[in-house]
């Protein structure tokens, strides 16, 4: 055994004994008791969580690339700079979060910095929430004139719209770049934005009270646990870990992108008639309605996408929201809230993707598989198949709704967060999550009715090499998928529905 495999078990050992000292419990729905059919292999075992460090150790990766770490270094210094400046011309609106003190957390992938101007465009902006906090955020547009670097298709607003709401754990907009540009690029005009309490976001609400100004700490307890906005604290928004601020972010920065300038976006917080500020490229959206939506009334070509709480967020707005048509959560589209944060059930309404996970935020020994993939739990019989189905898909096709469930081969939690060089994530799961997020909002927003690109064995995916290069990588769906739990689809193509619930026959 080398020396990364010893590591490896290290830590894979070290993240059992945590797991189980720690007492957790499941996360989502509880897995069948069946057990599952396949026997340990250790050098596959081993061989999964090496792969899942693909992105930095792995061919082309972080560590392989010789042009990632000086852009790295470049990057994460002007990112910094940039962050502190804009901090010191708003004092009274400070933002404590990790983004703003830890060198290269807000960078997202270094090699993506000539993105701007050469392959599409973008602007800063900010809005206030409801409950008074400046919440900073960046709309993506193609650029005037361009075409689809995938089929060379000339690219004309108005474009449908995507809204991105971050994870938590202080996810930040830097770590999400990476899809707002591949669906800028494609054709949509997207908003990425940093939640209250996270990225460059302020951290505590104004009420406008004169003797309490942020927040009265004796108040009563807002929000509606039946849409997940249910908070923790009287004051909202903090701390900023609770889903509640993704839920009602998710919302407001909806409020934000279908602003106009004729009619700026109202400040809702209470006491106040401030007026902010509003979408700048709001010409560019498409209004005009879906023809035959998938969902009676939801007619608006406009996307939510979340990963993480941010996914658990979209799961629930979409229940509630008439103006979002689909929803694609990345690990994971979720049918409860996960614990222990959940509130009440959550309502399926719209077609949902739900881009999944095997392994948590570090990868662990295949008998700790139980329980879900963020909290991993003893299994002596190996994965349930049917773990990543069970979140959400489930209920979605129970419900006869089109939906999807996709889980990367060697996954973790943080395939969908770009992050430099000390989070393990596998090798091409972004660009497999990207080209199918591509895809589902293609089949959902611009009417792709054939969702060919859904069904096929192989894609092409542009991604970045540095030196201002993009360069194309061949994904075959087969040897991406996972091993060990379910991908599966209920699809309405051309008038029918297509289903298939174990697309790489896994054993579901």
């Amino acid at each position: 055994m080398n020396r990364g495999s010893r590591c490896l078990v290290l830590l894979a050992a070290l993240a059992a004994a945590a797991t189980l000292t720690s007492g957790a419990t499941t996360a989502s729905a509880e897995p069948d008791p069946t057990p599952a059919p396949a026997s340990y292999d250790v050098a596959a075992d081993l061989a999964n969580m090496r792969a899942a460090y693909g992105r930095i150790i792995g061919p082309g990766g972080q560590l392989q690339n010789p042009a990632y770490l000086p852009a790295l270094v470049r990057e994460s210094t002007l990112v910094g700079v940039s962050q502190l400046m804009q901090q010191l011309a708003t004092p009274d609106r400070l933002a404590l979060t990790p983004a703003m003190v830890v060198p290269g957390w807000n960078v997202g992938n270094p090699l993506r910095a000539t993105w701007e101007g050469s392959r599409g465009r973008s602007q800063q902006v900010a809005f206030t929430n409801r409950f008074g906090a400046l919440l900073r955020g960046t709309v993506y547009a193609p650029l005037p004139g361009a075409t689809d670097p995938y089929t060379g298709a000339a690219l004309r607003a108005p474009y449908p719209g995507v809204v991105i709401t971050p994870g938590s754990v202080g996810g930040s907009q830097g770590m999400y770049e990476w899809l707002a540009q591949d669906l800028a690029e494609r054709g949509y005009l997207v908003l990425l934005y940093d939640v209250q309490g996270q990225g460059t976001s302020e951290t505590l609400p104004h009420d406008g009270d004169p003797v309490f100004p942020f927040c009265n700490p004796f108040g009563a307890i807002e929000g509606d646990p039946a849409l997940g906005t249910e908070q923790m604290t009287p004051c909202p928004g903090v701390p900023f870990q609770q889903l509640s601020n993704f839920t009602t972010g998710t919302v407001d920065a909806l409020d934000f992108f279908v602003s106009r300038p004729s009619a700026p976006y109202a400040n809702p917080a209470a006491g106040t008639t401030e007026v902010d500020g509003f979408n700048p490229w709001w010409r560019e959206w498409d209004r005009s309605p879906i023809r035959n939506p998938r969902t009676p009334g939801r007619t608006t070509r406009l996307a939510i996408v979340g990963h993480s709480m941010g996914g658990a967020a979209v799961s629930y707005v979409q229940g509630y929201d008439e103006r979002v048509a689909t929803v694609v959560a990345l690990d994971k589209l979720w049918s409860e809230g996960p614990a222990p944060f959940g509130q009440r059930p959550v309502r399926p309404v719209v077609p949902s993707l739900g881009i999944q996970a095997e392994y948590g935020f570090t990868p662990s020994p295949w008998h700790l598989s139980a329980g879900s993939s963020l909290v991993p739990a003893l299994s002596p019989q190996g994965p349930d198949p049917r773990r990543e189905k069970a979140t959400g898909f489930d209920r979605w096709s129970a419900r006869g709704l089109e939906t999807m469930v996709v889980v990367p081969r060697a996954s973790t939690h943080l395939e969908f967060a770009d992050v430099p060089l000390v989070l393990p994530a596998s090798r091409y799961g972004q660009a497999l999550s990207s080209v199918y997020t591509q895809a589902w909002l293609g089949h959902y927003l611009k009417g792709d009715t054939g969702a060919g690109a859904l069904l096929a064995p192989r894609f092409r995916y542009l991604e970045p090499v540095g030196r201002g290069r993009w360069a194309p990588v061949r994904l075959v769906r087969d040897e991406l998928l996972s091993e060990r739990y379910c991908s599966a689809y209920r699809l309405r193509v051309n008038g029918a529905i297509r289903a298939d619930g174990d697309i790489n026959g896994v054993g579901c």
